[in-house]
């Protein structure tokens, strides 16, 4: 077989050839009827539509047939947007007949509806996440607490951005005292210490004098005189001091409690006459070199009318002058507690012993 016979391609068989495609198929056989007896002469011959009306009309006429209305609009589909999701939590509304909606409705929140939590307790006896809350709010537990730990987180903050503050937040309530004294080194560190154990103190200072004794007070003894005459200036002087407040007096005095071992310490007292208190408290001694209360001792004269209660200059002036600081400042540039801080321990000491007196006095029939 050459070339050309190989690419010569076969004609496609005709019609006339072939036949008929379809004429080798069997006819369809008869489909199975389904219509009963009793609609066949209906489907035999054809009504025509007036027919049809008028037949149904008197039908209605003769069994009092009331004819539903059928609605042909066209209903719309529900949509769904991929695009912006059902929001989280939101209720989907159920199918129901027309008499599951008339019966049952939705729940909707009220606006203005108040929950009484006292009467939570009785609504829901189980609930006890609620009683906890009541009894709390009640009973004064931990939300009593939590508020007052608030309240001083609060107050330290204030203070420590303006330390002047504590007086103004401490100041007030029915707990009065009056310290014989108009100078900042005695007055503060009582107020600061009746104020940290009774919460809340007014504290005032009033300027009052001491002349039986020496300038520079040597021994408890000397000491005590001068404190007595500063609280018995006081009651006599200021008219709004009774018997009822207690008055708080600050006196120092050098104390030998060995041979050439000498101290500073400072006497607190306090006295409260409606209730027969009297209080005394020393305050920590601070050492003074012996060549220091000797130079004390030989700058007083010896005509000196109080030379028998101590001496003429203070220790603090001597010590002042040696040390190069203020007279208020030599315990602190000489063992690194300040006056301010020695005051302020005894102080706390005074006022937790005289708030235990008022409790047992309180309790006393």
């Amino acid at each position: 077989m050459n070339i050309s016979e190989r690419k010569k391609i076969p004609a496609a068989p005709t019609l006339a050839a072939t036949g008929n495609l379809l004429s080798s198929v069997a006819p369809p056989s008869e489909l199975p009827n389904f219509i009963t007896s009793s609609i066949a002469p209906v489907a035999e011959h054809q009504t025509e539509p007036t027919e049809i009306a008028q037949n149904v009309s008197e039908l209605t006429k003769s069994q009092d047939v009331t004819p539903i209305p059928m609605d042909v609009s066209p209903q719309t589909p529900d949509t769904f947007s991929p695009v912006i999701p059902l929001a989280k939590g939101q209720p989907t509304l159920s199918v129901r007949s027309p008499e599951e909606s008339d019966t049952i409705q939705s729940p909707e929140p009220s606006h203005d509806y108040t929950p009484d939590v006292d009467r939570i307790g009785d609504i829901m006896p189980g609930s006890g996440l609620m009683t906890w809350v009541k009894g709390a709010v009640s009973g004064g537990g931990l939300l009593q607490k939590v508020a007052e730990k608030a309240k001083s987180s609060v107050d330290s903050m204030i203070t420590t951005l303006d330390p002047q503050m504590k007086e103004y937040l401490r100041s007030g309530g029915d707990f009065h005292v009056v310290v014989a004294s108009d100078k900042d080194i005695k007055v503060s560190p009582v107020r600061e210490a009746f104020q940290t154990v009774f919460g809340k103190a007014t504290v005032v200072g009033e300027a009052a004098h001491s002349d039986v004794t020496a300038t520079q007070p040597v021994g408890y003894a000397s000491a005590y005189a001068a404190a007595k005459q500063r609280i018995a200036h006081i009651r006599s002087s200021s008219a709004s001091v009774n018997n009822n407040v207690p008055v708080v007096a600050i006196e120092s005095f050098l104390h030998e409690a060995i041979a050439d071992r000498w101290y500073e310490v400072s006497l607190i007292v306090l006295t409260q006459p409606s209730l027969d208190i009297e209080l005394h408290v020393q305050s920590q001694g601070t050492p003074v070199p012996a060549a220091a209360a000797l130079a004390a001792r030989d700058s007083t004269p010896a005509d000196y009318e109080h030379a028998q209660t101590g001496y003429s200059t203070t220790i603090g002036r001597i010590m002042a002058d040696n040390l190069q600081v203020a007279h208020t400042e030599w315990q602190q540039a000489s063992t690194g507690v300040s006056r301010r801080e020695a005051l302020l321990l005894a102080a706390r000491s005074l006022a937790g012993s005289y708030r235990n007196i008022l409790a047992i006095s309180a309790a006393q029939p």
